[in-house]
């Protein structure tokens, strides 16, 4: 097909090359989005050389790059977010702003590949000691875990400190979160790391983050959304004074705004 910007083509070799940056569900879906992604690029250059613009020397940019950034600095401004909108859009949406349920932990790791059976039955024959041992003598954890643990946190005696929820094994916390603090978990737990010894030692629920902690980052959220709006509005207005061929360009999908 042939892809035009005001009778300039973008050569389909250059389509195919620009491919990559935009994976899809199939091959078509793939070229139409590089050729709007190239069609957006060659509006701006097109742009940017109507208003004289030159590149920059001294510049780690590549020259059209650079020719881009100015046109919009200079076509595109946007206002920064006040307390005002920082605070309603907080007010909005305070379930965003609740920091994660928690939990300070102890375990013993005896560590083994998944694609190792032997040293996974024996890192579990290890770990079945362990808990042995623990559930023998529970004040006796971090000894245990300096003896036999594989992870570095056998230093301290097994403690993880703080584990956020989300931020470890599936199969870990799951059963993590299935104890009470102060419970040692009644069995072997293996995950894809080796096999675990797990102890519960506290849970700390997610609570509501003050608007002093987050205010910063609202602001910058709502002025990158400010800015990407606005990109989308420039480039629908170069489109729609344009001669485009080959593609309907949709300025929604504009990849210097993703």
């Amino acid at each position: 097909m042939r892809v035009a910007v005001n009778g300039v083509e973008i050569p389909e070799p250059a389509i195919l090359a620009e491919m990559q940056n935009h994976p899809a569900g199939n091959a078509e879906a793939a070229m139409t989005a590089a050729a709007r992604a190239l069609v957006v690029r060659e509006l701006l250059l097109q742009e940017a050389q109507s208003r004289g613009l030159e590149p920059e020397g001294g510049s780690d940019e590549l020259p059209e790059e650079g020719v881009i950034r100015r046109l919009i600095e200079q076509s595109v401004t946007t206002p920064r977010a006040d307390d005002t909108a920082c605070r309603r859009y907080f007010e909005g949406n305070r379930r965003r702003f609740r920091s994660r349920e928690g939990f300070d932990a102890q375990h013993v790791l005896c560590a083994a590949p998944l694609d190792e059976p032997e040293q996974r039955a024996a890192a579990k024959a290890r770990a079945e000691e362990a808990l042995g041992r623990v559930l023998g003598a529970p004040d006796r954890f971090a000894d245990v875990a300096r003896d036999l643990s594989d992870c570095p946190s056998k230093a301290q005696g097994g403690h993880l400190g703080l584990v956020q929820r989300g931020d470890a094994d599936p199969v870990f916390e799951t059963y993590l979160m299935s104890l009470n603090p102060g419970e040692t978990c009644p069995k072997v737990v293996e995950t894809k790391y080796g096999f675990h010894v797990i102890r519960l030692l506290d849970r700390l629920d997610g609570r509501d983050l003050p608007y002093e902690s987050v205010k910063d980052r609202i602001a910058t959220f709502l002025e990158e959304s400010a800015w990407r709006r606005a990109v989308h509005q420039y480039v629908a207005i170069l489109a729609g004074r344009a001669a485009i061929e080959g593609v309907a360009l949709d300025a929604a999908t504009s990849p210097l705004v993703q």
